[in-house]
């Protein structure tokens, strides 16, 4: 058990070695997203990943559609912004 200072809070973090973690991977991931709690992964005593809980607001479909009515087009947004005489490339 570690204890981490994250963004202003202390929380406790569960350490376990990769052997145990290869050997119980499904069981620890369900565990860490029923308790909220994060596991600190160690291979030799140092971490080398962390598994954090997912974030409330982790829905798949929260953006879609979040942009709706925000915006408004003003104009001719299809033609060219300037004239093709203007455009050296296309001179003869």
């Amino acid at each position: 058990m570690t204890m981490v200072y994250n963004y202003g809070i202390i929380i406790s973090v569960e350490e376990i070695a990769i052997s145990e973690f290869k050997a119980k991977c499904l069981a620890l991931l369900e565990r860490v997203r029923q308790t909220k709690k994060p596991l600190r992964i160690t291979r030799f005593g140092k971490p080398v990943a962390e598994i954090m809980p997912p974030s409330p607001d982790a829905g798949h479909d929260d953006w879609i559609g979040s942009m709706k009515n925000s915006m408004e087009i003003l104009g001719d947004i299809v033609s060219p912004v300037i004239d093709d005489k203007d455009i050296e490339a296309l001179r003869d």
